[in-house]
């Protein structure tokens, strides 16, 4: 029984200092590991997505300026209209 503890105990031991060593250093960068065709694709996706964006404030100052049109006519309409009376 002595022994099985002992030999706990100088498992216990060796598992803590191997622990304690320290990893060795990367040699290679996270995205230098990606292959060429992974970078290039989503690069491409990168792309896509600010065309997106643009076309999206493009058609949103379209938007905005239809929008100002049709109310500058509505209220030139409105001020040239009769007032109905009773």
């Amino acid at each position: 029984m002595k022994r099985t503890i002992a030999t706990l105990i100088a498992g216990l031991f060796a598992t803590a200092a191997f622990a304690q060593t320290p990893t060795p250093a990367q040699t290679t960068t996270p995205d230098s590991a990606t292959p060429p065709a992974v970078a290039k694709a989503e690069a491409a996706h990168d792309k896509q997505d600010t065309k997106a964006g643009k076309k999206h404030v493009a058609k949103a100052k379209h938007h905005k300026k239809a929008e100002a049109k049709v109310e500058k006519k509505d209220a030139a309409a409105d001020a040239t209209a009769p007032v109905a009376t009773k």
